[in-house]
């Protein structure tokens, strides 16, 4: 008689599976200044996207401070 196998099941860890790689940052910003963003992204610029954007041109900016 042969042994029966038990298959072994990792565990999921809780809640919702990650979506990309690169690490989240949360921030409060003031209304007007998400108004500004959303109106410098215009139509089918999500607001992530125009924020992401806006960090880089900044940063590629030869202004320091």
């Amino acid at each position: 008689m042969q042994a029966k196998q038990i298959r072994v099941l990792s565990k999921r860890k809780p809640g919702r599976p990650a979506t990309g790689k690169d690490p989240i940052i949360a921030l409060r910003v003031p209304t007007e200044t998400i108004r500004a963003i959303d109106k410098w992204g215009g139509e089918g610029v999500s607001r992530s996207e125009a924020i992401r954007t806006l960090i880089e041109i900044g940063l590629a900016s030869k202004r320091k401070r």
